[in-house]
């Protein structure tokens, strides 16, 4: 019972948290806008960095996996019998993806718009507009 109070208390200690330091956030953009067209334009001209962010942590990411997947190879190699060869298998195709994950989202934007389209949300990947 003391241990679910403990958990509880917790959680709520954290939701408040991320609660107040969101509004933070958007108090200043809520306090640069005149209007609520200035407000939605300030909330999603940021939206550009988050997915430059989002791009590259993809990247970071697949090194990371990529590093691992190395480490992994080379405990396979000194002890088959504890590390099973499908798991750095595994790590490099996790890597892979996560490191082709921009360009292919590039590629699937222009297949699917054309080179001419626009769509109505953010852009921002590293490679992009």
């Amino acid at each position: 019972m003391k241990t679910e109070q403990n958990s509880l208390n917790t959680n709520l200690t954290m939701a408040t948290l991320v609660s107040f330091t969101l509004l933070l956030l958007f108090a200043d953009v809520a306090s640069a806008a005149t209007d609520l067209g200035g407000m939605a334009l300030s909330i999603t001209s940021s939206f550009e960095n988050l997915a430059k962010l989002i791009t590259a942590g993809s990247y970071l990411a697949g090194l990371g996996f990529s590093i691992g997947a190395i480490m992994k190879f080379k405990q396979h190699k000194d002890n088959p019998t504890q590390i099973p060869i499908g798991t750095p298998i595994a790590l490099v195709f996790i890597a892979a993806a996560l490191l082709f994950l921009p360009s292919i989202l590039s590629v699937t934007g222009q297949t699917m718009f054309g080179a001419a389209g626009s769509v109505a949300g953010p852009s921002g990947s590293v490679f992009g507009k």
